[in-house]
């Protein structure tokens, strides 16, 4: 199970001043996809990048862009994300007024839509939009700042997320975002994700990506390597 993990560093981690260095390294150490957070000051207590920043790093990764947007109103930034090469975009139930509309916004455009929900949000937002869903998304903190501690009561959330993805036939990644460390990402894997979010984890140490992500996918993996 450990080998078909989907790791997504964030490059909220990395150091900003070198983001473009950033993505070719961790592309290189053997992510599978780059995870961007855009937060707005407004959904969320912090500013991050915009459209324009993802733009500038296109050309630094043929990786899928995975895209959290923390955003409200999400509409109207939608399509500059989309031009800007997003491959996979998140956005919240709560970030605009019709979730499903900006989900077909999303996919008629050709980019993978996911959901996000937060550790407050129930599950029971996805059902009426999973047919419009390539991602699920689990915050297991609270958005808005990297570093924080990993919310246990989320895996029974990611548990119940599993059996409905798989009651309805679809292939939903289902991904997991907020202190996924080497400990916690076996417990996500275990409850049913198929994708890791993190930051510190595979930023900690330059020149250790390789086996900072290696160790996310757990020991099997690592003995492996």
């Amino acid at each position: 199970m450990s080998d078909n993990i989907l790791i997504s560093p964030s490059i909220l981690s990395a150091d900003f001043a070198a983001l473009g260095q950033a993505v070719r390294d961790i592309d290189v150490a053997g992510a599978d996809m780059i995870h961007i957070d855009v937060m707005d000051n407004h959904y969320v207590p912090n500013l991050t990048i915009g459209p324009m920043v993802v733009k500038a790093l296109r050309p630094h990764s043929d990786k899928p862009f995975d895209v959290h947007l923390m955003v409200k109103p999400v509409d109207g930034l939608i399509p500059a994300f989309i031009e800007a090469g997003s491959d996979i975009i998140s956005i919240h139930p709560d970030s605009g007024p019709h979730v499903h509309r900006s989900l077909q916004t999303i996919k008629s455009a050709g980019v993978k839509a996911g959901l996000v929900l937060n550790p407050g949000t129930p599950i029971d937002v996805v059902e009426p939009v999973i047919d419009l869903l390539d991602m699920i998304l689990v915050m297991s903190v609270n958005p808005g700042f990297g570093g924080q501690s990993f919310i246990r009561s989320q895996l029974t959330k990611i548990e119940a997320l599993r059996g409905m993805i798989e009651r309805s036939g679809r292939d939903i990644i289902l991904e997991v975002d907020g202190g996924v460390n080497p400990i916690t990402s076996q417990d996500c894997i275990a409850a049913g994700a198929t994708s890791l979010v993190a930051g510190s984890a595979v930023f900690k140490g330059a020149g250790s990506y390789a086996d900072n992500i290696r160790a996310l996918r757990g020991p099997v993996a690592s003995q492996v390597a």
